[in-house]
């Protein structure tokens, strides 16, 4: 398995994941679920009403922290938009619950992509394990 695909499946097991971002000299963490590869590159999505989307645009560095099974991840990189019909297309084809809310031509709907990221899973019971992507 190649190191995205390990640290997407994270993710997905881990459920939910919390994403930190900075609005000014302030850092603001939520809760997330989203996490989808496409063209080789990991994407989450969110609406372009939300304020997690203002300060992405402003700052776009970022970084996920999720917790399963003794192990936790973080991952650290910057998230840049992607607003291609089709990327946004696939990431809610992958998550059909949320086409209830989203759809890809919605003028809401915004996808991200990391960046020069570095994920790194550690555990009490192991040296931590770096995954650069």
């Amino acid at each position: 398995m190649e190191g995205i695909e390990k640290v997407t499946q994270f993710l997905k097991e881990a459920q939910t994941y919390y994403l930190a971002t900075v609005e000014g000299d302030q850092p603001r963490v939520r809760p997330f679920g989203t996490a989808h590869i496409f063209e080789g590159k990991l994407y989450i999505q969110t609406g372009k009403v939300k304020n997690v989307s203002r300060q992405l645009l402003a700052n776009p560095k970022a970084e996920i922290c999720a917790f399963k099974g003794g192990e936790w991840i973080r991952i650290a990189g910057e998230l840049v938009e992607d607003d291609r019909m089709e990327a946004r297309q696939s990431l809610l084809d992958a998550y059909p619950s949320l086409q209830n809310m989203y759809a890809a031509d919605d003028g809401n709907t915004q996808v991200f992509y990391f960046r020069n990221a570095r994920a790194t899973v550690s555990a009490f019971t192991h040296e931590p394990e770096e995954i650069d992507f």
